[in-house]
């Protein structure tokens, strides 16, 4: 397949350029990241104690995650509470690639767009260190709908896998060229594209002095 060929099948589904391995946080975000695990160990009620006892952290963090999981494979209805918590959780994850336990069941349960536009909202207005943890929670935005035994009782669109990607990506263009966070720009930059066709008119010059530098 051509570059070209490429860049238009990626257009055209919405997705990151494939699962590209995604950076780690440059800063420590750790205790916010258990405030909400404790938040998500709360409202799902999960068998874990409410929170860690000191000095053992990262495997009452671990011991959440594996609840998580559990639940989800015997079948859980999220109640609409759980969505802030479960996305907050998946934004100040620390971990690139254990964010995803966060994000899949509120993509199955919730929508995709939903938890994107909520991603979206927090690359808009949250801090820094949220901004960096949405992009790479974006990441596990495209992920097929496989959780069925996850469920929530409001009411979800049929899903679109390019739902709000072309809203995310001029967002992410334009604060990976005047947000100098470290953080933010090594997050956002494995999933930007860097073709035209996929921001309007006006961002065209942006795009191609990035691909130049």
């Amino acid at each position: 397949m051509s570059v070209d060929e490429s860049e238009a099948a990626e257009e055209e589904s919405g997705s990151a350029r494939g699962f590209m391995a995604l950076p780690s946080r440059t800063e420590d975000g750790r205790a916010s990241f258990l405030r909400c695990v404790a938040d998500v160990v709360r409202v799902l009620d999960l068998a874990v104690a409410p929170e860690p006892d000191p000095g053992d952290e990262r495997r009452w963090a671990q011991l959440a995650r594996s609840a998580l999981r559990g639940a989800c494979r015997e079948g859980l209805t999220l109640p609409d509470a759980s969505f802030d918590v479960l996305v907050k959780a998946a934004v100040h994850d620390p971990d690139p690639s254990f964010n995803r336990q966060f994000v899949e069941p509120t993509l199955n349960a919730f929508g995709r767009r939903r938890v994107r536009a909520a991603l979206l909202d927090y690359l808009q207005t949250g801090t820094d260190l949220e901004r960096a943890g949405a992009a790479r929670a974006w990441y596990w935005s495209a992920l097929p709908l496989r959780l069925d035994s996850v469920q929530a009782n409001s009411e979800v669109e049929p899903d679109d896998v390019r739902v709000l990607a072309q809203e995310w990506y001029e967002a992410t263009l334009r604060e990976f060229v005047n947000n100098e966070h470290l953080d933010v720009r090594r997050c956002i930059l494995p999933g930007l594209p860097l073709w035209r066709s996929a921001y309007p008119p006006e961002l065209h010059n942006r795009v191609e002095h990035q691909v130049r530098h």
